[in-house]
């Protein structure tokens, strides 16, 4: 079994003090919600699963509910509206807008709800929030280009949703990249919306605007994976390299495949981060809450070079 897994079974001994997994009657089960992005994206999607499996390693009987936000804030508020109308004890939440969520964490909040936000910063007084280090991340991927085009070159960055997580890793990258006076960004304002279409869709837009391009950092591997597909659409693989982040499924196979143009990756662990989102809640109503309520997760750059000893994401029983 994953530690990680190991980890929530061994904390949670005392598990039939609060949920008694539904054994007997009138006994409560354990209710935990949560809202994600985008579950056609394998990074959420597992995200989504290990929020299940920790739910169940504390109530087997635990009753889960995943739902997409799609990236939009009028629809991730009325799933918070409904998850405190249902009365659930967590709220897992992977915030469309971290600013515009607010109002919603705070009913939530108000209503007794433990809500730890997941991936991305949440504003309104989230109980805690558990994330990569994405700013790290954005300094390995800026750090990457600038090594691999010797201090110098013309670079897109394909941008994205405006949370936390993008922000910090745009943030991240665009510091390596003023440290080095050789370094020329062309463009870093196109929404993407984090995904493989946009992706493609964006890139092929900037390969229109500019003749000239050494290298792209797209803020993530499924925008990345768009961008790679344009560039051989438009047979200019030889001209530029891209960089992403997450260490996705696809983006492995894209390392492995040396007539792509995607070469590098932060890889992020979504299982774990999940997992660890939905202990750190549960720590909460025991009355444990974190010492810290930032909880980073640290990254790893893979490259072609290293992608033979790359594990992947920690993936569910």
């Amino acid at each position: 079994m994953r530690k990680v897994v190991l980890i929530l079974l061994c904390g949670m001994l005392l598990v039939g003090t609060l949920f008694a997994g539904g054994q007997g009657e009138g006994e409560k089960v354990l209710q935990v919600a949560a809202t994600f992005g985008d579950l056609g994206n394998p990074f959420f999607f597992t995200m989504g699963k290990g929020v299940e499996d920790a739910a169940k390693a504390i109530d087997p009987n635990a009753k889960v509910t995943v739902q997409s936000s799609g990236y939009d804030l009028n629809t991730q508020t009325s799933q918070m509206e409904n998850f405190i109308a249902n009365g659930v004890d967590i709220i897992i939440l992977n915030a469309a807008d971290t600013a515009g969520i607010a109002p919603a964490v705070r009913k939530a909040k108000e209503a007794g709800i433990i809500v730890v936000a997941a991936d991305v910063n949440a504003d309104g007084g989230v109980d805690a929030t558990v994330t990569s280090n994405n700013y790290q991340a954005g300094t390995q991927a800026g750090e990457y280009i600038v090594k691999r085009l010797g201090g110098k070159g013309n670079i897109v960055i394909i941008n994205g949703p405006p949370v936390s997580a993008v922000i910090d890793r745009v943030n991240g990258a665009k510091e390596v990249f003023a440290k080095n006076p050789g370094i020329k960004i062309l463009s870093d304002n196109q929404n993407a919306g984090g995904n493989r279409e946009g992706g493609l869709r964006v890139m092929t837009d900037l390969l229109t605007a500019y003749d000239n391009i050494d290298a792209v950092f797209a803020i993530n591997d499924p925008t990345g994976i768009g961008a790679d597909l344009a560039i051989k659409q438009a047979k200019r693989g030889d001209e530029m390299f891209v960089v992403g982040v997450d260490g996705a499924p696809d983006a492995v196979v894209a390392l492995n495949d040396t007539s792509s143009s995607f070469v590098a990756t932060p890889s992020q662990d979504p299982y774990t981060m999940a997992t660890r989102a939905v202990q750190v809640a549960y720590e909460v109503i025991q009355g444990n809450p974190p010492k810290e309520k930032l909880i980073l997760i640290p990254t790893t750059l893979i490259t072609r070079d290293n992608v033979s000893e790359y594990k992947g994401w920690t993936e569910p029983e």
